[in-house]
């Protein structure tokens, strides 16, 4: 149908054309429309072959092999990532045993330095204390000593009070009131 009406436009058309103007553009021309009809078809053929047989199975090829590689990369990522993870927790497995391992250590350090101190703590306490009981015994025998001269010195001066009365006491009369008052 289609052709019949491009004729009958050529035939039509070939009789209306004033003689001054100027000739169709060739293509446009009617009479060209079946062959180039023709053509077109064939052209598409050829090429609707051309790409259903060479280039999109070709294409399809590589959009497969590429959301193969795809899915091959993201699965390799998630192994690595899966190993990261674990190498992670093992690492902070190892921190937190060193953690543990230092505490321990210095526990263990802390705790022998104490004994050491109480250890010195202790020597230096009993020789703290035979120095002050050697210091106190001294001292008392020093205070003996004094007391020994103060009585007698006592004694004395009661002996010159009582001559400068005009008394006259007995030494050992003397004596028991010295030692009767210091008491």
């Amino acid at each position: 149908m289609l052709i019949a009406l491009l004729a009958q436009g050529a035939a039509h058309g070939s009789g209306h054309m004033p003689d001054d103007a100027p000739p169709p553009f060739p293509p446009f021309e009617a009479w060209h429309m079946p062959g180039q009809l023709f053509w077109l078809a064939i052209l598409f053929a050829v090429l609707y072959f051309a790409l259903s047989r060479f280039i999109l199975p070709k294409m399809s090829d590589t959009i497969e092999k590429r959301s193969d590689r795809i899915a091959s990369d993201l699965d390799q990522a998630a192994v690595l990532n899966e190993q990261a993870t674990e190498a992670q927790q093992a690492l902070e497995l190892r921190i937190a045993q060193a953690k543990a391992k230092a505490r321990e250590t210095a526990a263990k350090a802390k705790q022998k330095i104490d004994d050491e101190v109480s250890a010195q703590t202790a020597r230096v306490d009993t020789e703290i204390e035979k120095k002050l009981e050697a210091a106190e015994s001294r001292i008392t025998e020093m205070r003996t000593k004094a007391m020994q001269n103060v009585e007698q010195i006592a004694i004395d001066t009661a002996d010159a009070m009582t001559a400068r009365f005009g008394l006259k006491a007995s030494p050992a009369d003397l004596k028991k009131a010295v030692s009767a008052s210091l008491k």
